[in-house]
């Protein structure tokens, strides 16, 4: 099988220096994530297109072309049928079976090119296939200028290639190939939709997440964050850094202005962030505030935020409604971990300042000890996140098993898409799922008489929900552990 991949319109008009380098990062980008899933997997390319190449033999084609949507920078993914050539005959019953059942109803078009010493021309092969596929199909006719469906077919020496499926991509840039910028991550819809636009822009990411006060909370920010990373940007490693905020919490409550807290608390996270990103190589600072959604993200009060640093900011969501924030969240898979996120309302002010004075905040910032800032920075921890759910900390080990009970039930605590491209079956025990965002929901229903193993791909998230599931007092859950 062999795959033609063209990069986002954006890349194709860049100067001859910048589309070399950024088409560079899309090959390398695409051959490392290609080779997670068979080393056997070629990729090459040109200025304009890059070519996959793959054993037609392993079932490899639906996850390599899963992989490739998953990657900023590729505009569209085409699938290349290649062939000995035998005859123009030969190319005619090719093209049938792989377009007769695409045309009914509609109009098309055969397009041929032709490289090589041949004894016939391109037009002799447009017009026995498509007198072929007239006579196969229920198309409605050909129609040369505005076809409804291309057919296209490229007769190279002694191979043909037939242009089958084209998938769309995420467009963009390469990942990697602009600057560095630092997320900040609160796991709802508005961060996670934020920190995917701008790994789609080729913007790699590292994410800031300020705690509040709560383990859970940290515990699903941290799910999420892997699943964006390793959904999107998984060609490039990145940090997850968590500071600790409840000293600072503490000193705005006791220090500030009820009506100035929502600000207050934006502008010390931005000053945290801004040390942070200085020893992190990072160019700008990302979040997912959105023009009045709140009363901190009022024009007036975006500006005294943005006051504390003198740091780039990007919004992408700057102009979007929470209908179009949410639909973007369902798109990219990152709805169901917002859904059900633990939040932290403890800053929330009865009438909060929707038109700050930026002397006023100082004056309020000036009584806070800087030193419950200081020292959050300084107690950040820093995790890669391709180890974010290993270093989980669960209050219960839980005991594994490779070989289930004939009663056990498996239950399948995978997100649903990756379910849907690797689903668990097993002969002798029952297998459920309950993506593990609903865990702690469904559990209290299910039998009490049963014993439930936990399954993920890669054994952290099941380890981590069972350890808090068996502390809460479900002493029948245990992790399914497959013999690799």
């Amino acid at each position: 099988m062999k795959l033609l991949i063209r990069p986002a319109p954006e890349v194709a008009i860049k100067s001859k220096p910048v589309r070399r380098q950024q088409m560079r990062h899309l090959r390398q980008n695409i051959r490392k994530l290609l080779a997670r899933l068979d080393h056997d997997i070629v990729v090459h390319g040109s200025w304009d297109r890059v070519d996959v190449e793959f054993p037609d033999d392993r079932g490899l084609s639906g996850s390599v072309i899963d992989a490739l949507l998953r990657i900023p920078g590729i505009s569209t993914i085409q699938e290349i049928g290649v062939f000995p050539f035998v005859s123009i005959d030969d190319i005619a019953e090719k093209a049938v079976e792989a377009f007769a059942d695409q045309l009914n109803g509609k109009t098309f078009a055969v397009r041929v090119r032709r490289h090589g010493d041949h004894n016939f021309r391109s037009i002799e092969v447009e017009r026995k296939a498509g007198a072929a596929l007239m006579q196969a199909s229920g198309a409605v006719g050909v129609n040369l200028k505005s076809p409804q469906v291309r057919v296209r077919i490229e007769v190279q020496d002694e191979h043909f290639h037939i242009a089958y499926r084209r998938h769309r991509g995420l467009g963009g840039y390469p990942l990697g190939s602009v600057e560095n910028v630092m997320t900040l991550i609160s796991g709802g819809y508005d961060s996670t939709v934020a920190a995917y636009l701008m790994m789609r822009r080729g913007l790699r990411s590292h994410f800031l997440f300020f705690n509040l006060g709560g383990t859970a909370h940290e515990v699903g920010v941290r799910q999420v964050v892997h699943y964006l990373w390793d959904r999107y940007g998984a060609s490039h490693g990145a940090k997850f850094i968590s500071v600790p905020f409840d000293g600072v919490i503490s000193e705005i409550m006791g220090s500030v202005n009820h009506r100035h807290w929502g600000v207050v608390l934006k502008r010390q996270m931005l000053k945290a962030a801004a040390e942070i990103a200085k020893k992190n190589n990072v160019a700008g600072l990302v979040t997912g505030d959105a023009v009045a959604q709140v009363s901190s993200q009022t024009l007036t009060n975006i500006n005294v935020v943005d006051r504390a640093s003198d740091e780039v900011v990007l919004r992408p969501l700057i102009s979007m409604d929470k209908e179009t924030i949410i639909g973007i969240a369902r798109e990219i898979g990152t709805e169901a971990y917002a859904r059900t996120m633990p939040e932290y309302c403890g800053v929330i002010s009865q009438k909060p300042a929707t038109r700050a004075k930026l002397h006023r905040v100082e004056e309020d910032e000036s009584a806070m000890d800087p030193a419950a800032l200081v020292n959050a920075i300084d107690s950040r921890e820093e995790t890669p996140v391709d180890r974010l759910l290993e270093t989980i900390k669960t209050p219960e080990e839980v005991e594994l098993v490779q070989t289930p009970g004939v009663d056990d039930v498996i239950i399948d605590v995978r997100h649903p898409s990756e379910g849907e491209h690797a689903p668990l079956t097993l002969t002798n025990n029952e297998v459920i799922q309950i993506p593990f965002y609903e865990l702690n929901q469904q559990i209290p229903s299910l039998p009490g008489n049963r014993q439930y193993l936990l399954y993920c791909d890669r054994g952290s998230m099941s380890r981590m929900h069972a350890g808090h599931l068996k502390a809460e007092g479900h002493e029948n859950i245990k992790v399914y552990a497959p013999a690799s």
